[in-house]
Formats: structure tokens, C-alpha cells, sequence
């Protein structure tokens, strides 16, 4: 049988917390892995482009074999990417979003935080998500500074501390129970988060029950297997190469350069 390849893209390394998600539920599966870093970070970026730019990528990695894709980036299902994407392709394409709110209304008491990009936030994708599963409270905020300071390598410190304070106070202070990450990079930052909001609110990442979804719709990839997966980025490799082994745990020895359009490959 022919080895399962699910492809992964995000703005940035953000996205690797979804691929290690996936290697530990797939170990059978070969990797495609995309870090947009021509265009991170995508918060403030208009819908209508992250929608064109996901698309893009989505069309390569299925080029390059991708029996799935899994797009990595809350922004990209805000955007309605996944939508377009189930009408124009034939084979699955799963985002983060449906995974994310429903884990997040199994665990809740009642009132959900949210954290992601201000594009996302600006959507209002989890709100709506949220409230159709009947949770009763959805708070969101955005927080800008925390995907560049993810792509500097920064997890934790002053630096750090001082805008978990500034962006979760409010969140704290609405009485949430519950926190979801809605953007892949924000779990990187999960001690300062948790030790800001202390052991009372359940920490939420999309990607383990995302991860889930995917493992159920290729059961052979659940197997085990010899695998050699790839890293495609359209701009500077130096965040992936940097961040890659210790994000994901695994090597990371060449990245590939793509532009997004996609018109050639480089390898670094």
C-alpha cells in the first residue's frame, strides 16, 4: 500500500504544532510542510488575500502528492479557504476551527476565551463557531505581538510575560474557564500563558483533536513507518531552519524555496 502524504502550511513555524500533532496520530505519514514567510505574519492582512495565497498553496501541495492537506492557520478558515478549497479539489482538505470549538465545548463551564490573530478575531469565526455549539460566553482578543515573537525563537521571558499580561488580562478578568488557541503559533507560548491565567482555565489546542480527524479518515498511517518528509518555504528559510527541529522534534536538513504563486523550486 503507498504511503499516506498529508500537506501542512501555515504563515510561519506556527503550523509545526499541527504537523507534530500529526506525527505523533499518523507516524506512518509522509509530511509536506509549507511556511508562507514571504507573507508572515497574516493578522493584518485582508481575508480575500490569505484566501488567495491558501489556495495557491493548496493547489502545490496536492502537486506534489498530498493525498490531504491540513491547513495549519486559524486565518486561512476565516478567510472561508476551506469552503472554496472542498468545491475545487477532489481530495480532503481540513482546517482548525471545527476541531478547536468543539474540544473547547466539551471542556467549558460556560464562558470561552479565545486567542488568535486580528484577522481572525476580526471575522468572528470562533464566536460564531462557539455559540452554535451552545456555549454561552465567547470572549475573543487579538494578540498581534505574539506570532513575531514565536519566529524570533521567543517562548518565554520578560519580553514574552509582558504581552501575555497586556493581551490576556481582559480575558482573565471576563472570568474565563476556557482558552482556546486560535492561531498554531500561540501554543509555543503555553507555560507564560498558563501561568498568567493559572490552573483553573483549561488550555485548548486544536491541533490534537484536528490531528485526530486525520488519523480516522487514514487509518494506515497509523502504522508506523520508515519516512522522509519535506519543507517547502516562499520566502526566508532562517525560522524553519532555527525552530523547525525543536517545534516539530525532529531534523529539519533542507528547505526548499517555493514562491507563492508557486513558479519554481530552490533548495537551501
Amino acid at each position: 500500500m503507498a504511503q499516506v502524504t498529508i500537506g501542512v502550511f501555515d504563515s510561519g513555524v506556527g503550523g509545526l504544532t499541527v504537523a507534530r500533532a500529526l506525527r505523533e496520530a499518523l507516524p506512518g505519514a509522509r509530511l509536506l510542510y509549507l511556511a508562507d514567510t514571504a507573507h508572515v505574519p497574516y493578522g493584518g492582512r485582508p481575508l480575500a488575500q490569505i484566501r488567495d495565497f491558501a489556495l495557491q498553496i493548496i493547489d502545490f501541495l496536492f502537486t506534489q502528492g498530498a493525498d490531504a492537506v491540513v491547513m495549519g492557520c486559524n486565518m486561512s478558515a476565516a478567510s472561508g479557504a476551506d469552503e472554496v478549497a472542498h468545491a475545487r479539489f477532489p481530495r480532503p482538505v481540513f482546517a482548525v476551527v471545527d476541531p478547536g470549538s468543539r474540544a473547547a465545548q466539551a471542556v467549558t463551564r460556560g464562558t470561552v476565551g479565545v486567542i488568535a490573530t486580528q484577522g481572525t478575531v476580526t471575522s468572528g469565526i470562533y464566536g460564531r463557531t462557539l455559540r452554535a455549539l451552545g456555549v454561552a460566553q465567547v470572549h475573543e482578543q487579538a494578540c498581534p505581538a505574539f506570532v513575531p515573537l514565536v519566529e524570533r525563537g521567543l517562548d518565554d521571558g520578560p519580553e514574552v510575560e509582558a504581552a501575555v499580561a497586556a493581551y490576556l488580562a481582559p480575558l482573565r478578568d471576563a472570568g474565563v474557564d476556557t482558552l482556546v488557541f486560535g492561531c498554531t503559533h500561540y501554543p509555543y507560548l503555553r507555560a507564560p500563558i498558563a501561568r498568567f491565567l493559572g490552573p483553573g482555565v483549561a488550555l485548548v489546542d486544536p491541533a490534537d483533536l484536528l490531528a485526530a480527524e486525520v488519523a480516522a479518515a487514514f487509518p494506515a498511517a497509523v502504522v508506523p513507518a520508515p519516512t522522509e518528509h519535506r519543507f517547502f518555504c516562499s520566502g526566508a528559510p532562517d525560522s524553519l531552519l532555527r525552530e523547525g527541529p525543536r517545534l516539530l522534534g525532529l531534523p529539519i536538513p533542507r528547505v526548499e524555496r517555493v514562491d507563492v504563486p508557486v513558479e519554481q523550486v530552490v533548495t537551501f
